[in-house]
């Protein structure tokens, strides 16, 4: 992975937006939450984003965890497996956007308990670590990648919390679609940065 990981300011990019991609399914969770509340705070919206972001943080080094374990078994094809879980899971993502009932199933679990909004935090952080087991085979810093995915998560959701209202409805699918593409984009570049090296 050096050739896609050598420039400083690529890699910077390239995880900024990979931590926008983690955000939107939370985001989007989150939205669903806001717009249960008729007068959502912003000490309860930073609790959730908080929770969130711990979460979505954890779950990048535990993917990383699991894949380092078998990096140094498959580094001649590593490149590929990246490409096919964030295109498989981008595509995931894109699939998911098109539901029309996966906001409704989430109110109801979201508004009521805080065991129920954990496990909604765990559900939308199992793609970070999916993520986090592509990124064992590249030279990226597993820690930097995870407090930037966490940082980035509880913007996100403490943003949507407190505008669910208004913004239910149509803006959670379509965060989810983008960070879908997002996702196929970046295990596209990884392949082109190996294959053309």
């Amino acid at each position: 992975m050096r050739s896609f990981c050598g420039a400083q300011k690529l890699n910077i990019i390239t995880l900024s937006v990979l931590s926008l991609a983690m955000s939107t399914d939370a985001f989007a969770a989150s939205i669903t939450k806001g717009s249960t509340l008729k007068n959502p705070r912003i000490l309860s919206a930073i609790k959730l984003g908080l929770l969130f972001g711990c979460i979505e943080a954890i779950a990048p080094i535990i993917g990383w965890l699991i894949g380092s374990a078998g990096a140094d078994y498959v580094e001649a094809f590593d490149h590929w497996i990246a490409f096919v879980l964030l295109v498989g899971l981008g595509v995931h993502m894109l699939l998911e956007s098109r539901k029309k009932d996966d906001e409704e199933e989430l109110a109801p679990n979201t508004k009521r308990s805080f065991i129920a909004t954990l496990l909604t935090a765990v559900g939308t952080s199992i793609d970070a670590m999916t993520v986090g087991i592509s990124l064992a085979f590249m030279k990226v810093n597993i820690y930097l990648a995870a407090a930037m995915i966490g940082l980035a998560t509880t913007t996100m959701v403490t943003i949507g919390s407190l505008l669910g209202n208004v913004m239910s409805g149509w803006v959670g699918k379509k965060a989810e679609a983008i960070g879908g593409i997002a996702l196929i984009l970046i295990g596209c570049g990884i392949l082109y940065s190996h294959t053309h090296a």
